[in-house]
């Protein structure tokens, strides 16, 4: 590889380095653009790769403009607009990929390197993880290598002492970088809160929910939130995510029920019993304004920044749908008795069933309940009925038609938690029960690294609340009547392990314990990058800096302390600021030990080397150009060689004055590269 790279011209190799540079920028952006937009850019440098390789001149401008009209013509049909976030990531990226083909100067060499550079920001759009942040120093050490190279005259070092420039430059400039990233104010609100992204974070709930109008449910494994609990975890069945709760059914949808004015609230009727149980959640960007809570969390939640408010249903909202990643902290009581003196009047609009809808379903809860027997053993009835009525659990469920919960209950038997909780809240609500459905997460996975467990899409989740005289309302999961393993987080046995040897078994179950540690080291890294550096908000800024004012207020009011701190500090920067200059007359003695002269003499060496001839170490200058005489090479190459070492040998065993040897060496400089 390398030497088919000396065999192309310094412009080809520098044009090369920069579509290099280019396609690094470009490939995380295959991940969201359209299909056909990546196929045009790949085209387009693989069709200026050929152009630079073989030599051929640039197509021309009646070629490219066509071209380039049709693809943004393409962009508007694709996206319906030229503003936005999307639309407008696509514009600049088929730019940088038609500009890398009309690269006639070093002005349009400057243009190409400068929308590398927009383009990479532009990647933090849509993917602000670690792995990102890395690939984003990656591409940028390629960007300024290429930029370097075209900057040179007519010597230039080799790629590697490039390439070491550039991450020395990087190395100096991230000082400054941590010090703006800590003081410089920031905005409030995310940088990627752009027109048109609107759907880049989405809960996978909503303040509506219909069973069976969805023919398959896709898992997600988006991460929702983050919790970090303040002592001991609860139990997998006791992790239920509280989030919007729906009354209001048409007899195809389930909505939320109009909540009333301020005026018309009243105190809820909470009574808990235990400790509460502490807890802080990081919230992922979503579409709606609801707060997912540990039931039952409350009445509060410590959300800086934004104004929250709670219902009668002890649903936690804010006042707009947030646009960046929320924090916040609250407490729960696993043990609670919730509204337990509600009036009829106000239990009426939860007993409320639309006319003309699922007679079956009526039938069977007139059956149910025909001894007018108390609300617990109506509730025991009906999930035995559901656990032994030969239902199943299944993330495809067919289509349901007007009858919804007549043809999941008595046909189909087959759904995911929204068919149970919406068919077991009709069944109540039609043997006299008051009862709604709570949408929300159940469940999570427990890093046991860092204590940190994450919640994800896959876990959203929907159950019910039936309301018991004396005991308030109470939960009630049908589904996990029918799949307990769902309540519990299990997952399906793998069947390849049923089959296999012993020794196979224990093989796999190893790699499995490396993958899962790995996974969880991983998680917990990402979840430290969450909270340090993505989750670094004006708040926390704000708090940072008052922090650092009011301890450099104390101590400034302290004498003793004072001074105390000045001694340790002065300690600290005396000791930093010997350490800095020790190396600093190391590196000034190592610089000057080091002979320019001998210098030039290593690279030569370095470069015949390249070349199959290699300087044994008691070959002289004379001896090692008798033997370069027979290196493959043209007329003024073997001049070059046999000149730069008569000149080296003259400088460094002759006499010559110091204005001579200056001159001598640039003429060294000059040798060195016509003998490649």
């Amino acid at each position: 590889m390398k030497g088919r790279l000396l065999r192309y011209t310094r412009e080809q190799q520098d044009t090369l380095l920069l579509l290099l540079a280019a396609l690094a920028v470009l490939v995380p952006h295959t991940q969201h653009l359209p299909w056909w937009i990546s196929l045009t850019i790949a085209a387009t440098l693989l069709w200026r790769t050929l152009l630079t390789c073989a030599g051929w001149r640039l197509p021309p401008i009646w070629l490219l403009l066509p071209i380039a009209l049709a693809a943004m013509a393409g962009v508007r049909a694709e996206f319906h607009s030229w503003l936005g976030r999307d639309s407008g990531v696509a514009m600049l990226t088929l730019l940088l990929g038609f500009k890398t083909l009309e690269m006639h100067a070093r002005r349009d060499v400057m243009v190409v390197i400068f929308l590398c550079h927009f383009v990479l920001l532009s990647n933090y759009f849509y993917n602000q993880s670690m792995l990102m942040a890395l690939h984003t120093v990656l591409a940028l050490v390629l960007i300024l290598t290429a930029q370097l190279s075209f900057q040179y005259g007519a010597q230039q070092p080799a790629l590697r002492q490039r390439m070491t420039l550039v991450l020395r430059l990087l190395l100096f400039a991230a000082p400054l970088a941590l010090l703006l990233f800590l003081g410089f104010p920031r905005i409030s609100g995310p940088l990627w809160g752009l027109p048109g992204a609107s759907a880049a974070g989405s809960s996978g709930l909503s303040d509506s929910m219909a069973p069976g109008s969805i023919a398959a449910l896709a898992r997600s494994d988006a991460l929702a939130f983050r919790v970090r609990f303040e002592g001991a975890h609860p139990s997998p069945s006791q992790l239920y995510w509280r989030s919007i709760v729906l009354g209001d059914y048409d007899g195809r949808r389930w909505t939320r029920v109009a909540a009333k004015p301020a005026w018309q609230r009243a105190d809820i009727d909470i009574a808990t019993r235990g400790p509460a149980l502490p807890y802080e959640l990081t919230l992922e960007v979503q579409q709606h304004r609801y707060l997912p809570a540990l039931e039952l969390s409350g009445p509060q939640l410590q959300l800086p920044g934004h104004a929250v408010r709670d219902t009668d249903e002890m649903e936690f909202l804010t006042t707009s749908a947030p646009s960046e990643r929320l924090r916040y902290r609250s407490s729960a009581w696993l043990d609670y008795r919730l509204q337990d003196g509600a009036s009829r009047a106000t239990l009426q609009r939860w007993l409320e069933l639309p006319a003309g809808f699922n007679p079956r379903t009526l039938a069977l809860a007139a059956g149910l309940s025909a001894d007018h027997a108390a609300t617990p053993v109506l509730v025991q009835r009906l999930l035995r009925t559901l656990g032994t009525g030969g239902y199943s659990y299944t993330l495809e469920p067919p289509l349901l038609g007007r009858h919804a919960v007549d043809e999941f209950l008595f046909d189909s038997k087959a759904g995911f938690c929204e068919h149970y909780a919406g068919a077991f809240v009709f069944a109540l609500r039609a043997m006299g029960v008051p009862a709604r459905v709570v949408t929300g997460y159940q469940g999570g996975e427990l890093n046991p690294i860092d204590g940190m467990l994450s919640v994800r899409q896959s876990d959203a989740h929907a159950w019910a609340e039936y309301w018991q005289a004396g005991s308030g309302w109470l939960r009630a999961d049908p589904t996990a009547a029918v799949a307990p393993q769902r309540l519990q987080g299990a997952t399906p046995a793998d069947a390849s392990q049923q089959g296999a040897t012993p020794l196979l078994q224990a093989l796999r179950g190893e790699a499995a314990t490396l993958l899962a540690t790995l996974h969880f080291q991983l998680a917990a890294v990402n979840s430290q990058w969450n909270q340090w550096v993505l989750d670094y908000s004006p708040e926390r800024q704000q708090a940072l800096l008052q922090s650092a004012a009011q301890t450099a207020a104390q101590t400034a009011a302290q004498p003793q302390r004072l001074i105390q701190t000045w001694q340790t500090w002065g300690f600290g920067a005396g000791a930093l600021g010997a350490a800095m200059l020790l190396c600093g007359l190391l590196w000034w003695r190592r610089q000057r030990q080091r002979d320019p002269l001998q210098q030039l003499y290593q690279q030569f060496c370095r470069q015949q080397a390249r070349h199959g001839f290699v300087r044994a170490p008691q070959e002289g200058p004379q001896d090692y150009a008798l033997r370069l005489r027979t290196r493959p090479s043209s007329a003024a190459q073997q001049a070059a060689l046999q000149e730069f070492l008569k000149l080296y040998s003259r400088l460094r065993y002759g006499a010559d004055r110091p204005e001579s040897r200056t001159a001598s060496l640039a003429m060294l400089r000059k040798l060195l590269v016509l003998c490649r």
